[in-house]
């Protein structure tokens, strides 16, 4: 990922809106712009819906580990086991500082020669100086290559159609390509090749279905992202095969930007670091779902274990993420439009079975949106104290000057794909 994005020219000549991600990174001079939107909402996330959308991601970073001990380095580094991850496999973890809060959220990606850790930009400075400060004797060196690898995401049930009408399965330098595109799964990583109008670009394919619908992240050198871009954006003005005479239909590929994105991955129950859990967060805060995905509780030590298994003993932390869904009577207003909370609204728990906006807050709002998939329903993700963390449990959200009655759910999920 550069700063800019490398993709951002192209999008300034649409009517794309932007936002800046945060403050400036350690290390950039400019915050990061990520594009919201480039064409009507609803088109952009029908794309990940029933078609493929591709998104640029500047907001990502990759630190590359290399060296002879790169696995077992990390073994005792960080929270996940890295045992049994072959090249070509990649698994989520936490990096966690001594306190037990989350310095970062990653991706740990194996590949032939070299580990890719892929995590959001504002933490790779501090994970590559705290990783560092552990290497002593070990064969292990970690690259910030943020810089230099570029991050695009495509999305939605012809994803893989997509990306396999414009690249051919490659040779890469060190070894054989993984598995094969069309027969990707979760879990797994491969290489594909660009032709020569795309630079002869190789890409690193991960897949990670965290909209819902097949996903695949794609690691690009940052000077061949522009090509790359353009031969898959190619597709955007391609049709599927019509009868004559048939209604015309939506085009194979979209370019969207974080606004159908956000819709999307809220749906399918995916928290985000630095939005929905961050920082300051111990690692059982984030829900059990994300905990158990992040978190070995059968491997060695690793720096933060301590915390992570005293709070395991003790039986829960203080508070804790959870989905919640907006299906009371005051959901929409009279319009029948959908009453959605914002980002850091309260949320309180019932006095006498009725909403008290004078008690003391219970949780916040983190993430919000209205669901398509589940008949325009607001529901949001929440940090909220422990004990109001069950599922059915029924609390009061701040939304549009109301406060609406809200249903804990079960799991992070609100839609999952048939």
């Amino acid at each position: 990922m550069a700063s800019p994005s490398p993709i951002q020219p192209l999008m300034e000549a649409t009517d794309a809106t932007w936002r800046a991600y945060g403050d400036a990174p350690e290390g950039f001079a400019e915050p990061v712009m990520v594009a919201e939107q480039l064409a009507e909402l609803e088109l952009e996330y029908a794309s990940i819906r029933k078609q493929a959308a591709l998104v640029d991601e500047p907001q990502r970073g990759v630190i590359v580990v290399t060296g002879a001990d790169r696995l077992e380095f990390l073994g005792r580094m960080i929270t996940q086991e890295m045992k049994g991850l072959e090249p070509f496999g990649w698994r989520h973890s936490f990096w966690l500082n001594r306190k037990g809060r989350i310095d970062a959220d990653m991706r740990v990606i194996a590949l032939r020669d070299r580990v890719l850790l892929e995590m959001d930009v504002h933490a790779v400075s501090r994970t590559k100086k705290g990783l560092e400060a552990y290497v002593i004797t070990e064969d292990v060196t970690l690259t910030d290559a943020t810089q230099r690898v570029h991050r695009l995401g495509l999305h939605g049930r012809r994803a893989i159609d997509a990306l396999g009408a414009v690249v051919t399965e490659s040779q890469v330098a060190g070894g054989a390509p993984g598995p094969r595109l069309r027969s990707l799964a979760a879990g797994e990583v491969t290489t594909v090749g660009f032709g020569s109008a795309s630079g002869g670009a190789i890409v690193t394919v991960v897949r990670d279905d965290w909209m819902g619908e097949i996903g695949l992240e794609l690691f690009v050198a940052t000077e061949q992202a522009r090509p790359v871009y353009e031969a898959l954006l190619a597709l955007a003005h391609e049709h599927e095969s019509e009868e004559p005479g048939a209604k015309p239909r939506a085009p194979v590929l979209r370019p969207i930007g974080w606004h159908a994105t956000n819709i999307a991955r809220i749906e399918a129950g995916t928290a985000l670091y630095n939005l929905d859990f961050g920082p300051n967060n111990l690692a059982h805060e984030c829900g059990d779902g994300v905990l158990r995905s992040r978190v070995s509780f059968k491997k060695g030590c690793y720096l933060g274990q301590e915390i992570v298994a005293r709070m395991d003993a003790r039986g829960h932390p203080k508070v804790r993420l959870v989905a919640i869904a907006l299906e009371g009577p005051d959901a929409r207003d009279e319009h029948g439009t959908p009453r959605q909370p914002v980002t850091g609204g309260p949320l309180f728990a019932p006095v006498d079975g009725k909403p008290d906006a004078n008690a003391e807050p219970i949780g916040a709002i983190t993430s919000s949106t209205v669901s398509p998939m589940r008949s325009s329903t607001p529901v949001a993700f929440a940090m909220v104290k422990y004990a109001m963390g069950e599922p059915g449990t029924k609390l009061y959200v701040a939304a549009e000057g109301r406060l609406v009655e809200a249903t804990v759910q079960k799991g992070m999920t609100f839609w999952e794909r048939g």
